[in-house]
């Protein structure tokens, strides 16, 4: 008689149009079904949940009860919620900071064998009041306790944990977030077309971004970096690609700059790869980071990227070898690193190369898809009497002590 298939659940507060999001989804529609049922909860709410609802062969559930906002009503009955469904899975893969501790506390009351949480950024930054940041680490400690794996897509994050006394070394691992580099070539005519599209001319320099519009991502800083470099040569031409509740702040903020025919925002796009193709400088300018998947896809497309030196993004943008660094919170820097290299195409040239040969094996969404699998073995395999969580009552005292 065959066994029984462990049936694995991917939660997530809601499905927006982000890196965590989209490689939740990859996860989710790639998982070798003759080794796992596969199951995908979310808020509702997120631009992605009809992507959602088209998984064959997976347990999908949209529901309106978790939500994104602190809500202790609506967290408990969350819990509870979940705590009943999640009886008959085997192990939960928690993704984001909201579903991450509902999901594992949920999880620990259900008596799930396995419990798997990815940090695609940590819930605390160092842009939070200390009194916000220090009830989010307690959080994540908490959490800790009652999981299995902690899963980092970047260094930074797994240092950056331990060092807040966050689990234990034994319960880390590195899992790249993952892209098909072969989808960010360059579709034929699209360069002349969306540039086009944009009133940008063959000698303007076109800079892009894709992003939402919350504080993390700094589309203020990016209109402000887009000021000072344009001042400095006049071919620049801006856009983002992205939506969010900053975007009405930076529509004044581009208005006010005189900036209407400089910096364009596009609002949600399903074309990226043709805006990559567009693209001469790909900038980031958030405040704080994991490993940001759209830094990895305009690395695949041969773009160079300048970026806010935050998170696991120096791990993949080398300053000065494939792309440029610059300090958060500094759109100055930001500009003048643009203007810079607006003026020197053969280092973009250079820099284009370097990054997109950096995307080894490391960062393949199958590599990313086989490494969380055999993850999900090696938890599942644990003898009975094994505790649920590595971390012993021991380590996490000593940690703690450190802070």
């Amino acid at each position: 008689m065959a066994s029984k298939r462990p049936r694995i659940v991917h939660l997530i507060t809601r499905l927006e149009l982000g890196g965590a999001q989209q490689n939740t989804l990859y996860c989710v529609e790639h998982h070798d079904r003759a080794r796992f049922g596969v199951g995908l909860w979310a808020g509702e709410g997120g631009i992605l949940d009809a992507t959602a609802r088209t998984l064959g062969e997976a347990d999908v559930r949209i529901v309106p009860w978790l939500v994104h906002p602190i809500d202790p009503a609506r967290d408990a009955i969350a819990v509870m919620r979940l705590a009943s469904w999640l009886r008959e899975v085997d192990l939960v893969h928690t993704h984001s900071s909201k579903a991450g501790i509902l999901g594992r506390a949920a999880a620990r009351l259900a008596g799930v064998p396995g419990i798997v949480h990815t940090v695609h950024g940590w819930s605390f930054n160092d842009v939070q009041p200390a009194m916000t940041q220090r009830l989010y680490v307690e959080a994540e400690r908490a959490a800790a306790r009652v999981t299995d794996r902690i899963v980092c897509v970047a260094r930074f994050d797994r240092d950056r944990g331990l060092g807040f006394g966050i689990g234990h070394p034994s319960q880390y691992r590195i899992v790249r977030s993952g892209i098909d580099p072969s989808l960010y070539d360059a579709p034929e005519g699209a360069r002349e077309r969306v540039r086009k599209a944009l009133g940008a001319g063959p000698r303007d320099i076109v800079v892009g971004s894709i992003a939402n519009f919350k504080p993390q991502k700094g589309p203020l800083d990016f209109v402000e970096a887009a000021r000072h470099a344009w001042l400095r040569d006049s071919r620049l031409r801006f856009f983002i690609a992205g939506d969010g509740a900053l975007r009405p702040v930076a529509e004044r903020a581009i208005a006010e700059a005189g900036l209407e025919d400089v910096v364009r925002l596009l609002g949600w796009r399903n074309d990226v790869p043709e805006l990559l193709a567009a693209m001469d400088l790909f900038l980031l300018t958030s405040l704080f980071e994991g490993l940001p998947r759209v830094v990895l896809q305009a690395m695949a497309a041969s773009v160079p990227v300048v970026a806010t030196d935050t998170g696991g993004v120096a791990e993949v943008v080398i300053d000065g070898e494939t792309g440029r660094l610059v300090p958060t919170g500094d759109p100055a820097a930001a500009a003048e690193a643009i203007v810079a290299l607006a003026q020197d195409p053969d280092t973009r040239r250079r820099f284009a190369i370097s990054a997109r040969s950096r995307l080894g094996e490391e960062f393949d969404s199958r590599r990313m898809v086989r490494d969380l699998e055999d993850l999900y073995d090696e938890v599942l395999a644990r003898r009975p009497e094994e505790p649920a969580a590595a971390t012993s009552a021991s380590h996490l005292g000593a940690a703690s002590s450190r802070h």
